[in-house]
Parts: structure tokens; C-alpha cells; sequence
């Protein structure tokens, strides 16, 4: 790739050319890290979940404090990086796993922390070094026997030969830990022990670094009342500690720590939660004899409740700077400080971005020579900008220059750390790729234009494609690598073989039978689009291309589809403006190699839906689970007459508000049917049963102006009422649970559970059964055809159970997609779809591929 300087190409005034090739592959210059498998980390404990979304860590950058931030994921939309299903305002943040949360430049290299992979549970911190021909990955920093959840990685801080790496230990009551590395003439680090013994436990002590020569700042902002900063001297290659920063006035919650800034004998240090959240920023100076004192305390005087000033902090000289990025509903501000003659420090100054949508403006700060860089990772639809301040020799703003980079997509978040060495940059994007991560370095050349020097990131190997002919459940139990019994692998394509690119991953699937051809069709959701994939020969299962997501709408962890009449309708969940989209799926039939396809319509009347019923028979979709924007029916019933299949129109609105966990009616999914069952009131009415987070909900909805609450049910033990389906002959209706085996609730803590609801009078749902499964793993979704009801239960895979006697399910065959383990997360089998004329069974596997299974329980066509 050739660099270019800056240019006028994208936002104006200045878009810095970062090519990716083609947005799916390290740069050819740079050697990426040791290859490993793609899995996906489940989500952690609230505890530590409730720790990301309120006590964001902090962005801090000066001449000696050379650590990136975390960019905190925060419930405004980003998406998980798991298959958890949770409503887009409940949505917690991404874990700690992102490639670049923390980054420090020193001289020639690029220390890169990764919290949380496949390879090294504990955590990792990637070592690159600058060469002629690109940055080159080198031997990682490690730290023996950590185990998973340890979060080593999730701070750093560098200055000469010495390193500092902070952890969070969450396995380990929160108490954290960092550890110090030296490097020697060559260029290689080594691990030098632990600095500070063990903390205490829930200090968070570790979660911010800074060094300073012989001096280490260790933040603990959990340690009680409010928070601590812990001093460490170094004195003959020996580190003592040398007590805490005497700051005055810390309460409970202000979490004092967060970032530290140190420049020559004085350190900032905020605490963003202070005062409501509004912040504060402490600034100690050392005296002669080596002891720190408090110099000062300021406060921006236009900061509000939930501002968080000092979410990122920078101190250079006597100029103070601290990023609040919460402010004015997440669109951020910085506030500027100055020391005048006396010694006071002051406020001088307020910046804030030019536009008023969610921008995150502050949530990282650099001084680049003579020019102030802000981060904004969530500027232009969350693809992430950098504004460059420039100021006059009075310190007043002279001028502000917006700064992106090419081929970024919403959800790159560029800008969310930032990390200076001369005149290098590295510039974090932990949530690019599907919270993966990367990193971009730019350097100044001797004519002041910033050009591109690559992006690095860590490859995933995935899973090798089994095409060509079917793999028989061997005596043994295994189809290749993934276990079964009475099934067959008609074929596996892993992600990259369906339109994915790094970071993507798999979520909900459907079919299509083609009536004149009698071709059969997969269509497959993943987190940035839709691909469509000829089954007909499902040996060899032909990829035919690529819907992508709504332009501006950022990647989606639940995308669901549903047919009608040839046309596949689309919706998405913590998108933004995703809307509907309408695909006319005969358009297929002409295609012979892979393309890139335009939706036919787009229905604007939601944002995003968590899920789209459809009920084939009235020719009405019911868009469930809706939020951010359009009329969102409580989140229960959006209905949608597409009896003209490109032209969707509103119809009304459902929902039962004694349901859900807001007491708005919300439906996490639904199925809608004619009614043919047994209770005789109903029969021909079109019946909903939605899967309402605390309880069923059943619905008469035959008149769209006048939907009818007919009844609502709950169970023992409910966790997260999540998705269910009807028996062929309506008299059962059987629900997954997707909260209730990770909690160990009541008889799910046995094995997976089932209810097995009797609906036989729709005004009275009793619950028949709770059938438990033969693993432990969390259900997802569930289909029923005939006399079989097919699971995919994440960590599982596909579980087949027979349901001839309809109150007692018994398992009589499975294909595990997911080989790993069947633990209690939210790995593995997404959803899966049975009712193909050929018998092909499609499941989705989250962080795998494409599965074409074969149920040999029954005869086979």
C-alpha cells in the first residue's frame, strides 16, 4: 500500500489515507502474530460489566506517560462481543478484549495490550518494532499461569527500557496487579516481577500506569472510600513503595485514579466520579525532598452531572488538559487548565466538537508537538475521528482540524487511544472489526505531513471447510472434529467462505425454497450484513453474495430475517437507523459468482429490532424487540402489512405492558400463526405468543386497530424468557430460557431447560414440563417440524429431540458445532432452520461458519 499525506478526501478539512486492503487484511509490510483459532470469550460477571460501563478507564498521554486508553463501550449502542441477547438499552459494554485497548510507543516500538484472547486467557501485550519495511510483530509479553479474566494488557505505560503492564484480576476479587518488564540492548523485554506485592482485593489497583523515570504511578480507583494512587521508587533496579498521593476530600464513588498524567515533578490525577459524576482533576508537585504534596483541585465550570472529566487526562508543563466525553449526552468536551505566576491553577478554556450528535469528543488526549489531539471515537457514525487544536502563542484557539482515516467503518472507533513517541502516533481502534481491535501508526515526515504507516492487528485461523461429499457420524461419535450421534455433516463453510471479514461474526439464519427452480436457498445474518448461499447440492454449497447492513448503521451482534412470498425482510438490533430491509430473493437465480446486492425497499417506520415474525399464511411481519428511533410499540408488536412485498406499511402496534422486564410489554421474539388448535374460541383468529423476558404473552391480533391481550403466563425459576414455537397441531408450545442454566435457576441448573407449555385453553397457559437436556449448555433458539424439535443451544450445537409424545421431549441426536466445551456461555450454535423439503438442517455458528447437518433419527428422503 502506498501512503499518502493528508488530503482533502473524506471529512474536510484532512482524511489521512490508512488502506487495509480491502478492509479484511493486515498491510503486506507488517508481520502479524502467531496465527490461533477464532473463539468467542464469553460475556463476564456483571460485576466486572457494571465496572466498564461506570467506571470507564481513562485515556492519559504525556512526554512520559505513553499508554493508550480504553474506549468504555457504553450502553449508547456499541455492540458485545458476544451472543448474549439482551435489549439494545440494557446492552451491556464489550469486554475487555480489544487489541489496542492500551497502547505505549517507546522509541521503536509499539507495546499493544490485548486483555482477554483464545490463545492466552489472561492476556497478552504484543510487541512490535519499527523497521524499514513496516512495523514487525516481535515476541509477546506474557506472564505465566494467569488465569482467564486476569485482564493483563489493560493498561501500560513505558518510559526508556522499563514497562509497566496493569491487569485487573477479576478472578481474583477484583484486587488487580502490575507487573514490570525491562528491556535490554537488543530490544527484548523480560518480565521483572510483580510491583506492589498483592494489592487488596477490589482496589482495582492497576487500572491505570504511569512512569517517570524512578517514579511509577500505580491508579487503584476502587480502593475505598474513593480511590488511590499508589507511589513506587526505583533505586538501584529495585522498586519500594513510597506510599499514596496525599489527596484531601476523596468520597465514595469518586473513583480518584482513573488517569494519571505526570510530567517532570508534578502528576494530575482525575476522578471522574466526583460531584455526581461531574468530575475532578488533582494536580501534587514533589518537593526537594522527594515527598509529593497536594498542589490544587479544579473542576470545569460548565461540566454537568455524568461529564466524567478526566475520563482521559494530559499534563505538559504548566498546561493541564482533561477530556470529558460524557458531556452534553456523550458528545464530549475538553476543558484546558493553566498554572499562573502565583502557582493557582485556573480554567482557560472549553472545547467542544462542531457537531452535535454522540461523538465521545475527549475521550483521549495527545500533545503532537505543538498541537492538542483529541480522540472522538464515536464521531461520524461511530467510525471515530481525531480533532487536531491548534493554539495561538496567548494559548487562545486558533484553528480545529478534523482527521479520519480511509476505509473505516461505523464501529472502528479510531481514536480511542492515542499514544505519542516524537514524531510517531499510534492510534487505537479497540472496536474495530467487531471489537477486536487495531491499531494505526502515522508519522510525521520532514515537510510536517502525517502519513500512514500501517495498521497492525493479530490474525485468527478459523475452522477448514468441509465440502464435497457428506461426513458420517463415525462409530466413535465424531463427524471430522465435532461430535454427534445420528446425524451427518453434509458440509461446513467457515466465516470467510460466506462474505465474512475479520471480525464478523454469525447470528440468526433462514431458508428459501424457490418454487419455480426448487433450488433451496440459506440466508445467513452476521454482525455487518446478510449472505445468501445456494444449498441446493449441500455437499457443495455455493456463496452467491453479500446484503450489506443499512449504510451508517454500525455492526449488529442480532440480525433476523424472515420470508414472504420470495422476499427476505431484514432488522438488527443496537443499529441505530437500520430500518427494515426488503430483498427480492429471486434475484438469486441468475447469480453465478459472488455479489454485492442493494436492498429492493427499505422500511424506516423502526430503527432497530431485536427480531421480524412472520406469518406467511395473512402475509403480516412483526417487527419485536424495536428501539432507537420510528415507533417502537413499547418494543412488543410493530405490525407490518407486506401482503405487497415491496411496499411494507404500518398496521399497528401490540404489547402487553404487564410483561417484560420495563413493564412496557416487550417481546424478545414472537411466533404468529392462524390459530388451528384445540381451544375453539381462537380457531382462525391469528394468534401471537411472544417470549416476553418474564413470561409468555398471547395475543389475538386478527384485528390490527384492536389487538387483544388474550393472556399471560410466567414459570418457576424465570430468568430471560427468550424465544418459543408451537407444536404442528398448536396444543404445545415449547420456550427456551436463555438466562436461567448460566444463573444455575431451579432445574436449569441440571441441564438445559425446556418449558413445555399446554395450550389447550389459550385464556389459561399451564405449564406442562420442564424438560432438562443432557448438557448444560444455555438454549438459543428452537424450531419444531413434526414430530422433532430442533435446538441450537449455543456450546451444544444442534440438539434433536422427539416430540411424538408431546409433553415429554427426549433427545435422540445432536451434531456439537461447537467442539470446545458445553460450558454455561454464550459461544457456539446460534440459531438453526429445519424445514428445507431435502431434509437439509442450516445452523449457524457464532464465532465458526455455516453447518449442513443431516437428521438421521428418522428416514431420510
Amino acid at each position: 500500500m502506498d501512503s499518502t499525506g493528508v488530503s482533502g478526501a473524506g471529512d474536510s478539512p484532512a482524511n489521512l489515507s490508512i488502506g487495509r486492503a480491502g478492509g479484511d487484511r493486515q498491510e503486506a509490510e507488517t508481520d502479524p502474530p502467531p496465527t490461533r483459532r477464532m473463539v468467542r470469550l464469553p460475556l463476564r460477571s456483571w460485576g466486572y460489566l457494571c465496572d466498564l460501563l461506570f467506571h470507564p478507564k481513562d485515556s492519559r498521554m504525556s512526554r512520559y506517560t505513553l499508554s493508550a486508553t480504553f474506549l468504555a463501550a457504553l450502553v449508547l449502542g456499541a455492540g458485545t462481543a458476544s451472543a448474549q441477547t439482551w435489549r439494545s438499552d440494557d446492552a451491556p459494554a464489550a469486554a475487555l478484549q480489544q487489541f489496542g485497548v492500551a497502547v505505549a510507543l517507546v522509541g521503536d516500538q509499539a507495546l499493544i495490550g490485548e486483555p482477554s484472547t483464545a490463545t492466552a486467557p489472561g492476556g497478552v501485550v504484543h510487541v512490535y518494532r519499527r523497521t524499514p519495511t513496516g512495523w514487525r510483530a516481535g515476541t509477546p509479553l506474557t506472564v505465566e499461569g494467569l488465569a482467564q479474566g486476569a485482564f493483563f494488557g489493560s493498561s501500560l505505560a513505558a518510559d526508556g527500557n522499563t514497562a509497566l503492564v496493569g491487569m485487573r484480576n477479576v478472578p481474583d476479587s477484583a484486587r488487580g496487579g502490575v507487573r514490570v518488564f525491562t528491556r535490554n540492548a537488543a530490544g527484548a523485554w523480560a518480565d521483572a516481577g510483580a510491583l506492589g506485592g498483592v494489592p487488596a482485593a477490589r482496589s482495582g489497583f492497576g487500572a491505570s500506569v504511569a512512569l517517570s523515570g524512578d517514579w511509577a504511578f500505580v491508579g487503584a480507583p476502587t480502593t475505598q472510600p474513593g480511590g488511590a494512587v499508589h507511589v513506587f521508587r526505583r533505586s538501584g533496579g529495585n522498586w519500594t513503595a513510597a506510599g499514596t498521593l496525599p489527596v484531601s476530600d476523596i468520597a465514595a464513588g469518586d473513583r480518584f485514579g482513573v488517569g494519571i498524567s505526570v510530567d517532570g515533578d508534578r502528576v494530575a490525577v482525575s476522578a471522574p466520579g466526583r460531584d455526581v459524576q461531574k468530575g475532578m482533576i488533582y494536580i501534587f508537585r514533589r518537593n526537594a525532598s522527594g515527598e509529593w504534596t497536594q498542589e490544587g483541585a479544579v473542576a470545569g465550570r460548565r461540566t454537568t452531572a455524568n461529564t466524567q472529566l478526566g475520563t482521559s487526562v494530559l499534563l505538559v508543563g504548566d498546561q493541564l488538559w482533561a477530556g470529558g466525553p460524557n458531556a452534553n449526552g456523550f458528545i464530549g468536551m475538553v476543558v484546558g487548565f493553566r498554572r499562573n505566576a502565583e502557582g493557582a491553577w485556573t480554567e482557560t478554556t472549553t472545547l467542544t466538537p462542531p457537531e452535535s450528535s454522540t461523538n465521545r469528543f475527549g475521550a483521549a488526549l495527545a500533545m503532537v508537538g505543538s498541537e492538542l489531539w483529541i480522540g472522538a471515537p464515536f464521531a461520524n457514525e461511530r467510525e471515530g475521528r481525531i480533532y487536531r487544536a491548534t493554539f495561538d502563542a496567548k494559548g487562545v484557539l486558533s484553528g480545529m482540524t478534523k482527521q479520519g482515516a480511509d476505509s473505516l467503518t461505523a464501529g472502528s472507533g479510531f481514536g480511542g487511544g492515542l499514544s505519542v513517541s516524537g514524531t510517531r502516533v499510534a492510534v487505537a481502534m479497540p472496536t474495530d472489526a467487531g471489537n477486536q481491535g487495531t491499531v494505526a501508526f502515522l508519522e510525521r515526515s520532514p515537510q510536517g505531513a502525517w502519513t500512514s504507516r500501517g495498521m497492525v492487528y493479530p490474525t485468527t485461523a478459523e475452522m477448514t471447510a468441509m465440502t464435497g461429499a457428506e461426513t458420517m457420524c463415525s462409530a466413535e461419535g465424531k463427524a471430522g472434529e465435532f461430535g454427534c450421534s445420528n446425524t451427518s455433516m453434509l458440509s461446513f463453510l467457515p466465516i470467510s467462505a460466506i462474505g465474512g471479514r475479520r471480525g464478523t461474526a454469525l447470528n440468526d439464519n433462514w431458508g428459501w425454497t424457490d418454487a419455480q427452480t426448487g433450488r433451496e436457498y440459506a440466508i445467513v445474518g452476521r454482525t455487518d450484513g446478510t449472505s445468501f448461499v445456494d444449498v441446493s447440492n449441500p455437499a457443495r454449497p455455493r456463496y452467491l453474495g453479500d446484503l450489506p447492513k443499512t449504510d451508517g448503521s454500525p455492526s449488529a451482534s442480532w440480525r433476523d430475517m424472515k420470508v414472504y412470498k420470495d422476499h427476505v425482510y431484514i432488522v438488527a438490533d443496537n443499529s441505530a437507523a437500520h430500518g427494515m430491509q426488503v430483498f427480492d430473493l429471486t434475484r438469486l437465480r441468475t447469480i453465478r459468482t459472488p455479489q454485492t446486492f442493494v436492498p429492493d425497499a427499505h422500511y424506516d417506520r423502526i430503527g432497530s429490532a431485536h427480531n421480524i415474525v412472520m406469518n406467511e399464511e395473512t402475509g403480516f411481519a412483526y417487527a419485536v424487540g424495536t428501539s432507537s428511533g420510528g415507533e417502537t410499540c413499547g418494543g412488543g408488536l410493530h405490525m407490518i402489512d407486506v401482503r405487497e412485498p415491496k411496499q411494507p406499511k404500518f398496521a399497528g402496534c401490540f404489547s402487553d405492558p404487564k410483561t417484560g422486564n420495563a413493564g412496557t410489554g416487550y417481546s424478545h421474539d414472537a411466533q404468529c400463526v392462524v390459530y388451528r388448535g384445540p381451544d375453539a374460541t381462537y380457531r382462525g383468529k391469528e394468534i401471537c405468543v411472544g417470549s416476553n423476558e418474564t413470561a409468555i404473552s398471547v395475543a389475538d391480533v386478527t384485528d390490527k386497530s384492536n389487538p387483544i391481550a388474550v393472556s399471560r403466563a410466567s414459570y418457576p425459576d424465570v430468568a430471560y424468557a427468550h424465544q418459543g414455537w408451537f407444536s404442528d397441531d398448536h396444543r404445545y408450545f415449547y420456550l427456551n430460557d436463555e438466562g436461567d442454566e448460566s444463573s444455575g435457576r431451579g432445574e436449569a441448573a441440571k441441564g438445559t431447560r425446556t418449558m413445555v407449555w399446554d395450550l389447550a385453553d389459550l385464556d389459561d397457559p399451564i405449564l406442562a414440563k420442564e424438560y432438562v437436556g443432557t448438557t448444560k449448555a444455555i438454549d438459543h433458539n428452537l424450531y419444531v417440524k413434526g414430530n422433532r424439535m430442533y435446538q441450537a443451544n449455543y456450546t451444544s450445537g444442534l440438539r434433536i429431540l422427539d416430540i411424538s409424545d408431546p409433553g415429554n421431549p427426549r433427545e435422540v441426536g445432536y451434531l456439537d458445532t461447537y467442539p470446545a466445551d458445553d460450558n454455561t456461555a454464550f459461544n457456539g450454535a446460534w440459531s438453526t432452520y429445519p424445514y428445507f423439503r431435502s431434509g437439509t438442517i442450516l445452523v449457524t455458528g457464532i464465532g465458526e461458519g455455516l453447518f449442513l447437518v443431516k437428521d438421521r433419527t428418522q428416514a431420510v428422503p
